[in-house]
């Protein structure tokens, strides 16, 4: 579960009077499942999140469901070394943090910063279906369609990263996006695809630029925007078709599982 939609869950629970019980990977040494910040969330029915799984989560779930019945009781640390004594091979070494959830200690929660914030635009089959795969992944998405009957029905607690925009100009909101942003361009025409797709390229700064079709339609927009006037190093940003290399399939499954697969692999996914 991505961090924002964490603390919207956990958010929820309070207000619903659901104690909760935070698990915080405070610090970490050596090889382990997930990295320091890392929170799982645990309440009497239910575990949000994951703290990498295996007998470490199951030992950090039976202390925080103790500790359930003591809601006053101070923060508590536990010290644990991933060796024989967890029966995990990791080697490394997990100190977490665990306390009773408040909504003051929830307000000053410190979130990651996204892997990247991605302008989509196109509610089509693909663009579905890349934003439900998205729904799990730490980003920031700017849905864009000129046609709401498209997008499928939000829900802010399962996708607060996700805003879908209605616009009838599309290619205007090229200009909203912040500098490095990844773009990817499906939209249901090829004309709206060409006029926002030279947005794009115009901007100069965008982390990626993705445009779906074939080698055809590249080299036809290219030559086109080519005329137009863009140099070189701007028609040198377009990539098309968009996918890794090697993943056989049109399906809009397969070619979203590829597309974001590819997003991942861009520099501005990488966290430092």
């Amino acid at each position: 579960m991505i961090a924002l939609r964490l603390q919207a869950a956990a958010r929820a629970r309070l207000d619903g009077g659901t104690p909760v019980v935070e698990v915080l990977i405070a610090a970490h040494q050596g090889s382990a499942p997930r990295e320091t910040g890392t929170r799982m969330l645990v309440t009497p029915a239910e575990v949000l999140g994951t703290i990498g799984g295996g007998h470490l989560e199951w030992k950090a779930i039976e202390a925080a469901r103790q500790r359930l019945a003591h809601p006053d009781a101070p923060p508590q640390t536990l010290d644990l070394p991933l060796g024989p004594a967890l029966g995990q091979c990791c080697g490394g070494r997990v100190k977490l943090r665990l306390s009773n959830l408040t909504r003051e200690a929830l307000d000053g929660w410190t979130l990651p910063p996204p892997r990247f914030p991605l302008q989509l635009h196109g509610a089509g089959h693909v663009g579905r279906a890349i934003v439900k795969l998205l729904t799990d992944i730490d980003c920031r998405v700017d849905w864009v369609d000129a046609r709401p009957d498209e997008f499928p029905l939000h829900d802010p607690l399962e996708q607060p990263h996700i805003t879908p925009i209605v616009s009838d100009a599309p290619e205007m909101e090229v200009a909203q996006a912040a500098p490095g942003t990844v773009f990817l361009v499906m939209t249901h025409r090829h004309d709206l695809d060409e006029a926002i797709t030279e947005a794009i390229l115009r901007r100069g700064d965008a982390a990626f630029c993705g445009l779906i079709g074939s080698a055809t339609k590249r080299a036809r927009f290219l030559s086109r925007f080519e005329a137009r006037g863009l140099s070189a190093a701007q028609l040198g940003r377009l990539t098309c078709p968009i996918g890794l290399p090697g993943i056989a399939g049109k399906e809009p499954a397969v070619l979203a599982v590829s597309v974001v697969a590819q997003l991942l692999g861009c520099p501005a996914s990488q966290r430092t």
